[in-house]
């Protein structure tokens, strides 16, 4: 890619260098006009970009299920994705999610979806409610429920993949054990998810 202005301001070639794919390598004498320590930190700033980029990548769905019967769910704790294929192979979707705060709450291995509630309702597990004793015992379906606008429930006890409407939490390690999705992202997995889909957190 040929940049035909010869000056840039620090954030527009930034900006061209993501999209470009290109090194931050900078002209010649450009680096002479900026402050050495903020061309540093925006340096920083693009690695870190950078790297966050290549691991929320498409995936094959082949190294991780023998097939596609019911569809499937791969959930990365690592790159906190959730890819999800259809039987037919005709839909592939990948979204953000938020994962568990710490390793001692993160469950790994197979499942599958054993129930879809619209609206669901929420309580907390007996150790969240003893980590937590001021938290509710119930809260119902609404803007103010952890769940958010769907929930698909596993089979594992207490382990959902749900919607939040904190979207702070997305891309973070935020949850209890459970793997939350945009309320936007989760409405259109509950749409392509059934009782059966097969699902497996790495």
């Amino acid at each position: 890619m040929t940049i035909a202005r010869k000056t840039l301001d620090r954030r527009a070639f930034l900006s061209t260098a993501v999209f470009a794919g290109a090194s931050l390598a900078a002209p010649a004498g450009f680096a002479q006009t900026l402050d050495a320590g903020v061309v540093q930190h925006e340096e920083n700033a693009y690695t870190n970009m950078r790297r966050n980029m290549s691991s929320f990548r498409a995936l094959e769905w082949q190294p991780y299920f023998s097939n596609l019967k019911n569809g499937a769910i791969l959930v990365d704790t690592v790159s906190r994705a959730l890819h999800y294929w259809s039987e037919d192979q005709s839909i592939y979707r990948l979204f953000p999610t938020s994962v568990p705060v710490s390793e001692e709450l993160t469950r790994r291995g197979r499942t599958e979806v054993i129930r879809k509630v619209e609206g669901p309702t929420w309580s907390p597990t007996p150790s969240m409610k003893e980590r937590n004793p001021d938290w509710p015992d119930f809260v119902p379906a609404g803007p103010d429920n952890p769940l958010g606008t769907h929930a698909l429930y596993l089979s594992w006890q207490y382990y959902r993949i749900h919607g939040t409407h904190d979207t702070r939490k997305i891309g973070r390690k935020s949850s209890n054990g459970c793997v939350g999705l945009y309320n936007e992202h989760i409405k259109e997995l509950f749409g392509y998810a059934k009782v059966g889909t097969q699902v497996l957190l790495i």
